[in-house]
C-alpha cells in the first residue's frame, strides 16, 4: 500500500467460533469477502463481546492469510463506539462506515481502486453498482440477505435439538425467492434468445471450473458440462470473460416478432438473478453453516432444491473455492434434488406475503375527502402550532461560503429556499441545545443542516449520518474547508447507529425515514426537530405499521391512511391552489398521527409550518421534547 494512502482500520465483532466459522456471521462474511478479493488494504481488528479473551482466542486457520489484531470495545475510536460492527474508519479520522452492506461495498470499491485490473471484483456490485445498496428497512431483499438469514442461521445453530427440527422461515423465503422469475436489464433480448434455444432444442455446453482453484499464472482445468439453460451459459461466460456464441446471439425473424408477453421467463442462476454478486458472497457462509449443521443432524433437504443447486453452482465460480479454503470452509458436495411442489413452500413466508398484500392493497382509486370527512366526524382535523420565531434568520452574508448551501450546483432560487429551511431548523435546535450536547443530523445528505449546526455551535458535537457515500464525502470536504473539529461522519443505515445523543435533526427525511428518525430519538430520549418528505413513499414495513397512533388506528384502516399519504404529496407549486390546500391538510393529518404516536411515548410534540411556507412544498416541521 502506498504511503500516500491513509490506512483504514476494519473492526469486526467476535462472540465465539463454531466449527469453521467465526461468529457473529457478519464477521465470517467480511473475512470471506476479504479472502475472495485477496484484499490486504485494511488493518483488521476483532472486537470480542466478552472481556476474558486472550490473543489466542481464535483459531488462526479461520483467518486465512489475514493478519488480525485484538482490541476491546472501550479501545475503539469514539465514533466507532457509536456504531454496530462491522465498521471501517480511516486511522485517526472522523469518517466511519458501519453496517455489513456498507462495509462490504467499501471493501469491493477499495480493492478495485487499488488494482483496476480486478474488474470481476467491481462486478460484484451488480447492475448500476446497486447490489445491497438500498437500506434494509425499505428493501425486503437487503433485509433478507443482510439481517434475516444471518440471524436465522445463528439461531438455528444455537437452538436446542427440539427447537431446530424445522427449517427457519427465512431460509424457506430464500428458496421461494430463487424460484421467482428473474428480471434483469435488457432481459427482453435474453428471453428471445431463450425462446430460440427452446425451439431449436439446443443445449448450451457451459465451461465450468474443474476441482483445482484458479491460480494466477496457472492453466485453469476446464471441462464441458452439458446444461440446458441459456441463463447458465450467459452467467458463466461473463464470469470467465467469454463471449456467448454468435449462434446464441442471432435471432430468427419469427423470434423477433414474438410478443414480449409470450417470451419464456428467466430462471435464477445466482441469488439476484443471472450474475454472481455481493449477495451471493453474503449468503454463502450463512447457507454453508446451515447445510453443514443440517447434514450433521441428518436432515433431508428435499424442500430446498433451489438453495442446494445455488450452493453447488456458487462453488463453480472462479475464486470461491480458493477463498473458502483460506477461511477453512470445507464446502459440501450436495446431490442434485428434485424441485419441491410449490404448495410446500407457500406456507413459509406468510409474514412477507402479508406485507406485500397490505402494500398492494394501497393501490387504489379515489380522493381523500371521504377519509378526511371520517376524521372530522371524529373531531380530528389538521392542526398546526404557531411558529415560535417566524422571523429568525442566520446572517448568511457574513458566514463562510462553505457553510452556505448555495455552494455547489444549486440555483440561486433553490439556495434561497434551502437557507429559509435551515433558518427554521437551526432556530428550533438553538432553543433546545446546551453546551456539550450531541446533535445527530440523520439522513444528512451533503450536510446542509449538520455543517451549519457544527459551525454555529462549537461547544456541541455534531454527527452526520447518511447512507450515500458521495453525499457524505462532499459534506466532509466542506467541513475540512471550515476546519471544524466538532463533527463526525458516519456512512450507515440508521439502524446501525446506536450512540447516545441529545437532539436528533432531519431535513426532508424521505417517507418511512421520518418515522425511523423519530423512533431513534425516542429510544435515546432525545429531543427531535424533523421535517418530513415524500409522504407518498410511506408504506407498512417490518418495523412500522400505519396509522401510527391509537387515535388514528381506531378510525382509519391502513388503506384509508395510505390515501392521506398519497395526497399529502400533492403540494407542488404548479398544482391548482385548491389541490395544494388539500395536500397541505393531508400532510397535517399524517404528521398529526405521527405526533400523537410520539406523545404516547411521553413526548410533547408540536407540528409547525416552516416560515415562509414557500420555502418548500414539504414545509411541515416536528419539534418533540421528552416530558
Amino acid at each position: 500500500m502506498k504511503d500516500s494512502v491513509a490506512e483504514e482500520h476494519l473492526y469486526l465483532g467476535f462472540s465465539h467460533q463454531y466449527r469453521d466459522s467465526i461468529f457473529p456471521l457478519h464477521t465470517s462474511i467480511s473475512l470471506f469477502l476479504l479472502s475472495y478479493c485477496d484484499c490486504k488494504l485494511f488493518k483488521i481488528f476483532l472486537v470480542p463481546t466478552g472481556e476474558d479473551v486472550d490473543d489466542e482466542f481464535v483459531t488462526k486457520n479461520l483467518l486465512g492469510d489475514l493478519e488480525v489484531h485484538l482490541i476491546s470495545r472501550c479501545q475503539l475510536p469514539v465514533v466507532v463506539q457509536s456504531c454496530c460492527l462491522p465498521a471501517v474508519v480511516v486511522k485517526d479520522g472522523k469518517f466511519c462506515r458501519a453496517g455489513l452492506s456498507v462495509v462490504l461495498r467499501h471493501i469491493i470499491q477499495k480493492t478495485y481502486e487499488a488494482d483496476p485490473s480486478k474488474k470481476e471484483i467491481l462486478e460484484l456490485l451488480g447492475f448500476k453498482k446497486t447490489c445491497l445498496k438500498a437500506c434494509a428497512e425499505v428493501s425486503q431483499w437487503t433485509r433478507l440477505c443482510e439481517i434475516s438469514i444471518p440471524l436465522a442461521v445463528e439461531g438455528f445453530l444455537t437452538a436446542s435439538p427440539e427447537h431446530c427440527q424445522t427449517i427457519p422461515p427465512d431460509i424457506l423465503q430464500l428458496e421461494r425467492k430463487l424460484g421467482e422469475p428473474v428480471r434483469v436489464h435488457n432481459d427482453d433480448k435474453i428471453r428471445r434468445q431463450k425462446l430460440q434455444q427452446q425451439k431449436a432444442g439446443a443445449k448450451a455446453a457451459v465451461p465450468v471450473l474443474g476441482k483445482e482453484a484458479t491460480e494466477e499464472g496457472k492453466t485453469v482445468e476446464m471441462h464441458e458440462h452439458p446444461l440446458p439453460s441459456l441463463e447458465l451459459s450467459i452467467a458463466f461466460s461473463k464470469l470467465l470473460v467469454q463471449e456467448v456464441s454468435d449462434a446464441v446471439n442471432r435471432e430468427a425473424p419469427h423470434i423477433r416478432r414474438t410478443k414480449t408477453s409470450d417470451l419464456p421467463l428467466l430462471d435464477h442462476v445466482f441469488a439476484e438473478g443471472l450474475y454472481f454478486t455481493l449477495a451471493d458472497i453474503v449468503l454463502l457462509p450463512c447457507i454453508h453453516q446451515f447445510l453443514v449443521s443440517s447434514k450433521k443432524q441428518g436432515k433431508n433437504l428435499v424442500n430446498l432444491p433451489l438453495i442446494s443447486s445455488w450452493y453447488r453452482r456458487v462453488q463453480e465460480v472462479p475464486g470461491v473455492k480458493k477463498a473458502a479454503d483460506k477461511c477453512n470452509m470445507e464446502l459440501l458436495q450436495l446431490p442434485e434434488l428434485m424441485s419441491a411442489p410449490e404448495e410446500q413452500l407457500q406456507d413459509f413466508s406468510s409474514g412477507a406475503d402479508e406485507l406485500e398484500e397490505e402494500n398492494e392493497d394501497s393501490h387504489f382509486i379515489g380522493g381523500p375527502r371521504p377519509t378526511m370527512t371520517k376524521l372530522m366526524e371524529n373531531g380530528i382535523e389538521a392542526r398546526f402550532s404557531p411558529h415560535p420565531c417566524p422571523s429568525w434568520t442566520l446572517d448568511w452574508t457574513n458566514l463562510p461560503s462553505a457553510v452556505n448551501p448555495g455552494e455547489g450546483k444549486m440555483s440561486r432560487d433553490r439556495a434561497l429556499r434551502k437557507q429559509q429551511q435551515l433558518n427554521n431548523l437551526v432556530a428550533a435546535v438553538t432553543k433546545l441545545a446546551k453546551p456539550g450536547d450531541v446533535i445527530v443530523d440523520f439522513c444528512s445528505g451533503g450536510g446542509h443542516v449538520g455543517i451549519v449546526l457544527a459551525y454555529m455551535m462549537p461547544s456541541c458535537q455534531v454527527v452526520l449520518i447518511e447512507n450515500k457515500e458521495l453525499s457524505l464525502i462532499r459534506a466532509k470536504d466542506r467541513s475540512d474547508e471550515l476546519g471544524l473539529n466538532n463533527i463526525w461522519f458516519i456512512q450507515a443505515n440508521l439502524d446501525y447507529f446506536n450512540g447516545t445523543f441529545n437532539i436528533g435533526v432531519a431535513l426532508h427525511a424521505c417517507g418511512v425515514a421520518t418515522d425511523m428518525v423519530i423512533e431513534h430519538c425516542i429510544k435515546a430520549r432525545a429531543a427531535f426537530v424533523v421535517s418530513p418528505c415524500c409522504y407518498g413513499f410511506i408504506q407498512n414495513t417490518v418495523k412500522f405499521k400505519y396509522p401510527r397512533s391509537h387515535q388514528f388506528k381506531a378510525i382509519l384502516s391502513y388503506k384509508e391512511h395510505m390515501i392521506l399519504c398519497r395526497f399529502a404529496d400533492q403540494t407542488a407549486v404548479q398544482l391548482p391552489p385548491e389541490r395544494r390546500l388539500i395536500g397541505k391538510q393531508c400532510m397535517g393529518l399524517v404528521d398529526l398521527d405521527r405526533a400523537w404516536a410520539a406523545e404516547e411515548c411521553n413526548y410533547s410534540v408540536q407540528v409547525i409550518s416552516m416560515e415562509p411556507e414557500s420555502c418548500s412544498p414539504k414545509n411541515n416541521m416536528f419539534v418533540g421534547i421528552p416530558t
